[in-house]
């Protein structure tokens, strides 16, 4: 059997689902997901879910804590960025605002990436993301550690060449995947309290 962690990006994976239409499947058991992609030959380590808490939307806000709090009833590890705040400019009308972005992310996917293999806790890793930005950390562990495997799982609406050419294989996420790993409709934390598939997903 070969050691496997699996690394999820988790807007890239989310944005995915919504761009392709798959909205039914938001409530997503990633430790399922992780299990029903892998090979047989495979066995877990880690599987590391990176995402940031939303911000400025008290709705999007509530639903996702709801999520993160089902995800955390299970052994996902989950490794946040956060949300900065950051002057803008509309090219339209020349005006200033400030958007919500992103940040980190990519950069902890990386440093996990290149971490876990140089510690040697992965044999096999399979990147979720179609996210170009992660070829470097790519490059890195096959330049030095060339016997370590990265697959690269595409979410739905997401291609990449680039991390095709450097990655050891790549291949499609379906709807199967993600329809076949959802968390029950209502999730029990450790303190018994109910955790509710939201309404709207």
């Amino acid at each position: 059997m070969k050691r496997l962690n699996v690394y999820i990006d988790g807007f890239n994976l989310y944005f995915g689902m919504v761009e392709a239409g798959f909205t039914d499947c938001k409530w997503l058991d990633i430790q399922s997901f992780a299990n029903n992609i892998k090979h047989v030959t495979h066995s877990i380590q880690a599987v590391k879910y990176f995402t940031s808490r939303v911000s400025n939307n008290p709705e999007k806000q509530k639903r996702q804590s709801t999520y993160l709090d089902a995800l955390n009833t299970t052994s996902v590890e989950i490794i946040l960025g956060q949300f900065r705040n950051q002057l803008s400019n509309c090219r339209t009308c020349g005006n200033t605002y400030f958007e919500s972005k992103e940040k980190m992310t990519d950069v902890n996917i990386a440093s996990q990436l290149i971490t876990d293999a140089f510690l040697d806790k992965y044999d096999i890793a399979i990147l979720v993301s179609g996210d170009s930005d992660l070829v470097p950390p790519i490059k890195i562990v096959k330049e030095l550690m060339p016997k370590k495997e990265i697959w690269v799982a595409l979410p739905p609406s997401r291609e990449s060449n680039d991390l095709k050419k450097v990655s050891d294989g790549i291949f499609k996420i379906g709807r199967k995947k993600l329809s076949d790993s959802q968390l029950p409709l209502i999730v029990t934390d450790k303190y018994g309290f109910e955790l509710k598939k939201p309404n709207s997903w």
